[in-house]
């Protein structure tokens, strides 16, 4: 298949503002007259559907949970970030890219980046009027901190709970849009599918989660904001319900998959306590503005962390990253931390752990500070933990947390299925091979509020001729039908095996071999593993309850049975890279300190994936990237 990005001509300064000047719009009256379906109601999905139900659409949303509110965006905690230079530091939209570029290890497309740091301060202003409480200095001006990839503040937050903040000021204006009757709200749905007609994204399949009914539902236009596969690992900072389901269902319709194996691991996580856990609580990057990180310079060290003197703690990030200090990149802490403990210097029962402490801060800022900086996720640590952060330091360890591949996606948003656009952490565009910190709610907001309405609208201008078609259309009673077999298939197994059984140990699978560090060895492994693993699921799995009523087994089944086939896709993508970049760490490849080692002339492209069919290999499409506003080269933290 052959890759059209649509980028703009131009300086890259002027793109975008020249693809708004020039590309076709809808008028109010055809605006009532087209349908949109929009997958998702995290801060991409919220946003895309307020904004696009403002617009005059006719939108319906589709969500698993009970309300949007309940989105895993809420559970982003440290900010966003935005080139606004309030605190005069010297920070400006193209230094916001150039971060952005460079913490993503030159690994993804210029012109997607720049876009998004032009539109970052957008973004805040929307959410001020949206009512978003944001922290502010003593002056009443909105406050900023930095965080990791940055030497400048220039992420706005709203203590630990800024996610949840955002998620309200976007979940506001979607309610207002379903007053208005623009925006129809479906919760409680399991998209199974989508449906293509005459090679276009007309609609999708859904299962209503309480009554088990199936429902057809068609748009002119299908939007995806359904965010990451983190899950594939099993335990990672996701919400337990957080599923790649349709974007597999797209990628098996025709919809390229981008940079699989592109996957983050956050480096301040609490650590696992056992086999009894189904997820991982994340403690916020932010905390790496006032706590430093150290493990004791004696292996083994059993000391409790205060009996510990300050000449015998290895303070190993700002010893490796004197620039950067504890605010290096998510995958360059997280390595630090596991060669540090692979080496003998964890901390904890398990000694996979290292300490994130604040006694510093405290003695110099005072206990009053950072709590109104950071106080509830001080109080969720130690109601996970029993220990009180403010007493003793933290102990934190990398988790799966964030995917930077997925669908790919042109300068418009949209996949190669015409009528299909990602948005948020379901696409490739932005982050390349590592995602700065802070920059998630980014780009959910930009690509929801500020680039869907436009790029959406240069398709729709073509589609007005076409009438709503009929759910009772072949290609929708088809899809239905197969989406049923499956179930069906799924309910005659009967064996004794639970899901969660096959999950978990497809988790430690994938974290094992695929995980923070991969080579070729254990990538192989990995692939004969999965496989045997879904043949087992297969022949073994157990679904108790019936079909139609709520029936989370089945739910977590159907998730389950996508993560087996993108498995072997991250494990594919991860041994053809022979390079080691941003989250993506080949052992065979790293440099004598060992820091990523990438293979430009080889490798500077985005892998792009297209299926094949359940027994074929995938066809592998390349998008090369070029690099001309930022010069290509090594990174370099210290």
């Amino acid at each position: 298949m052959k890759l059209n990005s649509k980028i703009p001509d131009g300086n890259i300064s002027e793109k975008w503002s020249r693809y708004k000047a020039t590309c076709n719009l809808v008028s109010p009256a055809n605006k009532r007259k087209l349908d949109i379906v929009v997958v998702g109601s995290g801060l991409a999905g919220a946003s895309a559907a307020a904004a696009l139900g403002e617009l005059g659409y006719n939108v319906k949303v589709f969500c698993y949970q009970d309300s949007p509110r309940r989105a895993h965006s809420i559970a982003a905690q440290g900010g966003i970030n935005a080139a606004k230079n309030y605190q005069n530091d010297g920070d400006d939209v193209y230094r916001l890219f150039y971060d952005t570029v460079k913490g993503g290890d030159y690994r993804a497309r210029e012109a997607n980046v720049y876009r998004l740091a032009e539109l970052s301060g957008n973004i805040i202003d929307q959410s001020v009027a949206n009512g978003v409480p944001f922290a502010r200095d003593y002056g009443g001006l909105l406050d900023n901190r930095t965080f990791g990839g940055a030497q400048v503040s220039r992420t706005f937050y709203a203590r630990g709970q800024t996610g949840q903040q955002l998620l309200l000021g976007a979940y506001s204006g979607l309610c207002r849009q379903i007053n208005k009757g623009t925006v129809k709200m479906y919760s409680r749905r399991d998209v199974l599918e989508i449906v293509i007609i005459d090679g276009k994204a007309r609609g999708i399949i859904t299962r209503n989660l309480i009554t088990g009914e199936m429902e057809r539902h068609f748009g002119h236009a299908v939007v995806l904001a359904t965010g990451g596969y983190g899950n594939t690992f099993y335990l990672s900072t996701n919400a337990k319900g957080s599923n790649a389901s349709p974007i597999w269902k797209a990628h098996k319709k025709g919809a390229l998959f981008a940079n699989p194996c592109f996957t983050q691991i956050h480096p301040t996580c609490i650590p696992v306590s056992g086999e009894h856990q189904s997820k991982l609580t994340l403690m916020s990057e932010s905390l790496r503005n006032d706590g430093r990180i150290w493990v004791p310079t004696i292996k083994g060290d059993e000391r409790k962390p205060n009996e510990i003197p300050e000449n015998e703690r290895d303070y190993y990030l700002e010893r490796r990253y004197p620039a950067f200090g504890n605010l290096v990149p998510r995958d360059v802490a997280s390595r630090a931390a596991k060669e540090r403990c692979d080496a003998g210097y964890g901390v904890g029962t398990s000694k996979l752990a290292v300490y994130l402490d604040f006694a510093d801060s405290i003695k110099r800022l005072g206990q009053n500070v950072i709590e109104d900086k950071y106080g509830n996720l001080f109080q969720m640590y130690e109601k996970i933990t029993a220990e009180n952060p403010y007493k003793t330091p933290m102990r934190i360890y990398p988790a799966v947390h964030y995917v930077m591949g997925g669908l790919w996606v042109d300068y418009e948003l949209m996949t190669t299925i015409p009528g299909l656009f990602a948005l948020g952490e379901c696409n490739f565009s932005d982050h390349g091979a590592n995602r700065l910190g802070a920059s998630a709610l980014m780009q959910g907001l930009a690509d929801g509020y500020f680039v869907i309405p436009y790029t959406i609208g240069n398709y729709l201008s073509n589609q007005i001729k076409v009438k709503r078609i009929s759910t009772d259309a072949p290609e929708f009673v088809e899809t239905e039908k197969a989406v049923k077999n499956e179930i069906d298939k799924l309910f005659s197994i009967k064996g004794k095996r639970t899901v969660d059984d096959f999950h978990k140990h497809l988790g430690k699978i994938m974290w094992d071999n695929c995980g923070m560090s991969r080579n070729e060895e254990r990538l192989k492994k990995a692939k004969v593993l999965i496989k045997e693993l879904e043949q087992e699921f297969w022949k073994d799995v157990k679904i108790p309850g019936e079909l139609n009523e709520l029936n989370p087994e089945l739910f977590k089944a159907g998730k389950l049975i996508d993560y087996f086939e993108l498995a072997q896709l991250i494990v594919k993508d991860a041994l053809h890279r022979n390079e080691s970049c941003g989250g993506h760490f080949r052992e065979e490849y790293q440099t004598g300190d060992g820091e990523a080692l990438r293979n430009d002339d080889d490798f500077r492209y985005v892998a792009a994936w297209e299926y094949q069919g359940k027994d074929n290999e995938p066809v592998l499409t390349k998008e090369h990237l070029e690099f001309k506003d930022i010069e290509l080269k090594q990174r370099d933290y210290k």
